[in-house]
């Protein structure tokens, strides 16, 4: 099975954590968001993922060679395409068309979840969906009593239906996908001025694709600083009771309230940390207290009384602010 990643985005909701690097590799619970997309993926399918192709922007190659370890980790070979230009989520399955073939599964890269189902690869296409209350900003799928998806409907203005498509589907004949969408852009075929991937799953279905929902339990959403945090805790409270602080970082005089991550090489001292704390490698926190927070690589944190707070790499700060979002460099 190949897995193809759209993640070209600008994440501009999401600035200024995405200035210095791209969305997908801001880190929860101490692993990229896309390495944490492309193991939840590979536990659910019971095929091996031969490919992974990275829809990406202007990446530079240290950025590219941190996508290829996280396929390698799976087993899997990297494929890198470039998309130029936001055209909409059709357009950029399109680039990897190279790799759009047999069976597929597309994951929109700022999409986490928690699912109790495994992939069946004989089914014609499954839609991953999520059960909301106002689906309104999403595109939906109404489905016949036999559970087989009749309708695709995009940002509904009137409720059709609250099975809300989460953003990772499977295709059992990838190339099937690839003549839609192929069809879509060489007749400029658009929906709200862009190429919708729902238009392309409509004509599948016209033709005899039969697509059913795997629903998942949990939709993590990445979009802007308040909800990555609330999906850094979220995931933390996943991970209870596993090992999530590193054996060579070091912590004296500490409270720790779990689910907290620390990573290696962090010194901590003087301080209460959790509950849902991620801290990444090499940091120094000293005299401080952390809670429902999100803090990258080589940062240092003194005399803080920190909620609901995401840091980037290479930030000081001192006293003072209790909830704050803080770019890479930053001082304070």
């Amino acid at each position: 099975m190949n897995l193809i990643i759209p993640m070209a985005g600008k994440g501009k909701r999401l600035r200024p954590h995405t200035l210095t690097i791209p969305k997908p590799l801001i880190p929860i619970a101490g692993k990229p968001i896309v390495q944490r997309l492309v193991e939840d993926i590979s536990e659910v399918t019971p095929e091996k993922i031969e490919k992974i192709g990275f829809v990406i922007g202007d990446f530079d190659e240290e950025i590219k060679g941190k996508l290829s370890e996280i396929a390698k980790e799976v087993g899997a070979e990297a494929h890198f395409f470039v998309q130029e230009t936001a055209e909409g989520t059709a357009h950029a399955i399109a680039c990897a068309n190279d790799i759009l073939e047999g069976k597929v599964t597309v994951a929109f890269s700022d999409t986490l979840f928690r699912a109790d189902f495994i992939l069946n690869p004989e089914d014609d296409g499954i839609i991953w969906t999520k059960q909301i209350e106002d689906p309104s900003a999403f595109g939906v799928v109404k489905t016949n009593e036999e559970g087989i998806i009749t309708d695709f409907i995009e940002k509904p203005k009137d409720f059709v239906s609250d099975q809300a498509i989460i953003g990772i589907y499977y295709f059992k004949k990838g190339e099937d996908l690839r003549s839609e969408i192929d069809y879509l852009i060489k007749n400029n075929i658009r929906g709200g001025g862009e190429f919708q991937l729902t238009m392309a799953l409509e004509n599948l279905k016209n033709k005899g694709t039969n697509f059913t929902i795997g629903t998942v339990d949990e939709w993590l959403d990445c979009g802007n600083k308040e909800i990555t945090v609330q999906s850094n805790s979220q995931y933390l409270g996943f991970l209870k009771g596993q090992s999530l602080i590193s054996e060579e970082a070091v912590i004296e005089n500490c409270e720790i309230i779990e689910p907290v991550f620390i990573g290696s090489g962090t010194e901590v001292s003087n301080s209460t940390i959790g509950p849902n704390v991620s801290i990444g490698n090499d940091c120094k926190i000293c005299n401080s207290k952390l809670s429902e927070s999100l803090i990258q690589n080589n940062t240092s944190l003194e005399d803080v009384d920190l909620t609901n707070s995401m840091i980037g790499n290479f930030v000081n700060l001192k006293g003072q602010p209790k909830s704050v979002s803080l770019g890479d460099y930053s001082q304070w």
